[in-house]
């Protein structure tokens, strides 16, 4: 049976040594959970316990994993599944670590799901960037094929499985669905026009399940321990645990496994160290460079790191990117930070986007270097907002998020930027 120390479910590594090899990986129960999936349970079964076990995406989405996989079109074969382990999303750096570290439960979760949706091929997705991690890999699911893990007719049955990595070019839109389906079909990396959604229309216009790494990492656990023992992490609404990537301002970044709905204060005094140099904590970016800046007060800092709560102080939990921002950082300079990393990384397909991200890094850009104006400000809020809600997918949103509620919650920091000849009469939010 596998181990679990505390509430480490995915940075199982750090518990058992060479973890990432398969013999460890085997002598800790490795596979059993596919291996009794594949001989002895119906794929539906995999699917209903998964979907009991109150699993959300670990992407940033949230959507429910086992509801997911059962909206796959049962009338059009054949199906495919797809690790998305693109993770582009500044301030995220949970799935290398899964994959690098933890590598063999993250394969037996992508087998898990392949077996429930009854697909004879999955492939794992990587950012171009990770060529590396593609190649060790590669060697290890090599390892999975000699061992009969992977293959024709596994285990003495009429089940087959055989895993795939493809290598995107290097670019953040790849990370939404319908992009990386686009490019593992050799064309440009933009999102699709939806509906039709993945499940029915995916790779190669066959029904598809597209889920991260951390989501998928979770499963071989969940289908031998049950969704019982998954649901004592967490809360109700967000189960289990959840791997928070913590950057910034702070005294030690890192990696960190906790039950979801624990609090921003447990993650960033007692884990990750406090701020360095005694300086004070300001804002809290719960989502890497795609969120809201939320006001780092003491609500903020006591609420509950889950789907539900973060939401009740101004922002989303997302993939759980935690950036931290102490008092030394203006934030009209964060803001521009931002919005150059989208504008770098809009695919172009959609006019408000391309536009709006183009404008916005020209006015954000004027700001921070002291040559901005009122009208400025006041044009930068009215352009983020007419890119919200317009775009194909998430990308415009995003780049707006740091945007309006920088300005909303942070007006002093811009209006120290405004020339002085109009900071006098400045009223952002008029």
């Amino acid at each position: 049976m596998s181990k679990v120390k505390g509430s480490r479910i995915l940075l199982r590594h750090r518990d058992i040594p060479k973890l990432d090899k398969l013999d460890v990986y085997l002598e800790d129960g490795g596979f059993e959970s596919f291996k009794k999936a594949v001989t002895k349970m119906k794929p539906d079964k995999v699917t209903e316990i998964v979907k009991d076990s109150g699993l959300r995406g670990r992407g940033g989405a949230g959507f429910p994993t086992g509801v997911k996989w059962s909206f796959i079109d049962a009338n059009n074969w054949p199906h495919y599944v797809v690790a998305n382990a693109d993770e582009s999303e500044p301030g995220t750096f949970k799935d290398r670590e899964i994959m690098e570290q933890n590598p063999y439960q993250f394969f037996e979760g992508v087998m898990l799901s392949a077996y429930a949706i009854q697909a004879n091929d999955a492939y794992i997705y990587l950012r171009g960037e990770f060529w590396d991690l593609a190649h060790e890999l590669d060697k290890k699911i090599k390892k999975l094929e000699k061992s009969g893990y992977l293959g024709k007719k596994l285990f003495g049955t009429d089940y087959s499985l055989n895993l795939y990595t493809h290598l995107g070019a290097g670019a953040y839109i790849c990370g939404e669905e319908t992009a990386l389906l686009e490019s593992m079909e050799g064309k440009l990396g933009q999102p699709r026009l939806r509906p039709p959604f993945p499940p029915s229309f995916g790779l190669f216009g066959k029904p598809t399940v597209v889920n991260n790494v951390e989501t998928l990492a979770n499963v071989p656990l969940i289908i031998e321990k049950g969704a019982k023992w998954y649901r004592k992490f967490g809360t109700e609404r967000s189960p289990g645990t959840k791997v928070f990537s913590l950057s910034g301002n702070v005294n030690k970044p890192g990696n960190y496994e906790l039950p979801l709905a624990s609090t921003f204060r447990e993650l960033i005094f007692k884990h990750g160290g406090g701020i360095p140099d005694g300086h004070a904590i300001k804002a809290i970016m719960a989502a890497g460079a795609s969120s809201s800046l939320i006001v780092a007060n003491d609500e903020a800092l006591d609420t509950p790191m889950d789907y539900e709560s973060v939401q009740n102080v101004g922002g989303m939990l997302g993939s759980a990117s935690v950036i931290v921002i102490d008092e030394t950082v203006d934030i009209s300079w964060l803001v521009n930070k931002t919005v150059h990393f989208f504008k770098h990384e809009s695919c172009g397909k959609c006019t408000p986007c391309r536009e709006g991200v183009f404008w916005m890094s020209h006015l954000t850009e004027r700001i921070d270097n002291g040559s901005g104006s009122r009208e400025d400000i006041v044009l930068l809020q009215d352009v983020a907002n007419n890119i919200q809600g317009k775009c194909l997918c998430a990308l415009g949103d995003f780049s707006t998020q740091a945007v309006v509620t920088g300005i909303e919650r942070f007006p002093e920091d811009f209006k120290a930027k405004v020339s002085p000849n109009q900071a006098a009469r400045i009223k952002i939010n008029e």
